[in-house]
């Protein structure tokens, strides 16, 4: 008889360490911009991709139902979305290779964490879990999470490089012009930079190549994007969790603290794109509101589950 949960061990292994050194092969392309690089990166990154989805497929053989049943399988299946739309959408789609290493970082510290405080054989459900809600809550919630992971990723990025720009501005304007044909060079408004004390520095072909990370508007933009694309998958989420609490425990909100701690993060990321809509947050306070959304988001995923005793404490 085939041993799934062995098979599913080992590829979760082989797909762990694949990111790893995928992981470091982009900063090694970061930082010496060598094309052999990038290439071996994408390619290793693929293969565990792939181990990935293979370490999810053999846990549902071994458990005999859909894999996204507890923590582990949760954190299993998150990385896997966060890798699979690095390489669709970052690298191949809007190519910008120089933030994939961050974003495999990302999946490493969330498949270790699995791997160290969440494991557990593969086996039956608990009753209330054995619900066509669960399939439907669970899938929407794990889409919606990495897409604002990898989202809240580009937010921390962005606000590095935003900093770093804005020091080389000022750096620029405290220098004293050297002539040019009996004149000046302007140093008030170099070619990567907007005037305004919130917005990103516009994104040139000079200024993407410059540095290691990609120009500040280009991952302002990134962020937008994936958390744009998150929300309202977070939002069906949330509401496809309160009528499963209502079939299983007889009512639709309770405030247990994982339900607590949905709304809060889907209160904070409403803030943030309501304020990009309507009041023209751009920069460096439209990523502040972001982060903040990122620590709910950790806090919903991670410290309600270790930390905090509750009804979804099962999930564990």
């Amino acid at each position: 008889m085939t041993d799934w949960a062995a098979i599913s061990n080992a590829a979760f292994t082989v797909a762990l360490f694949c990111y790893l050194a995928a992981m470091v092969l982009s900063f090694a392309f970061a930082a010496f911009r060598r094309a052999p690089m990038h290439a071996a990166g994408v390619v290793v990154g693929t293969v565990g991709l792939a181990a990935n989805g293979t370490a999810i497929v053999t846990r549902g053989l071994a458990a005999g139902r859909t894999p996204w049943g507890n923590m582990f399988e949760y954190s299993t299946v998150l990385a896997f979305l966060i890798v699979g739309a690095t390489l669709v959408l970052v690298e191949w789609r809007w190519r910008q290779p120089l933030v994939s290493g961050f974003v495999y970082a990302f999946a490493v510290l969330t498949m270790a964490m699995a791997s160290l405080y969440f494991y557990v054989d593969p086996g039956d459900l608990l009753p209330a879990l054995n619900s066509y809600w669960r399939q439907i809550h669970v899938t929407s919630m794990i889409t919606a999470s990495s897409l604002l992971g990898i989202g809240c990723v580009m937010t921390i990025l962005f606000l590095f490089k935003d900093r770093a720009e804005r020091r080389a501005v000022s750096a620029m304007e405290r220098q004293d012009p050297p002539p040019i044909m009996g004149g000046a060079i302007d140093a008030d408004a170099p070619p990567d930079f907007a005037a305004g004390a919130d917005e990103p520095v516009p994104e040139t072909r000079q200024s993407t190549k410059r540095g290691i990370l990609p120009s500040a508007s280009a991952l302002d933009r990134l962020a937008y994007r994936f958390i744009s694309f998150g929300f309202p998958i977070w939002t069906f989420g949330v509401i496809c969790g309160a009528i499963w609490a209502q079939k299983t425990w007889g009512r639709y909100w309770g405030w247990d603290p994982k339900e607590t701690w949905s709304f809060i993060t889907w209160v904070i990321f409403a803030g943030y794109l309501h304020a990009r809509a309507t009041s023209g947050w751009k920069g460096r306070r439209a990523g502040v509101v972001a982060l903040v959304g990122f620590v709910s988001l950790f806090v919903t995923y991670y410290a309600v589950n270790l930390w905090i005793a509750g009804l979804h404490s099962y999930a564990t």
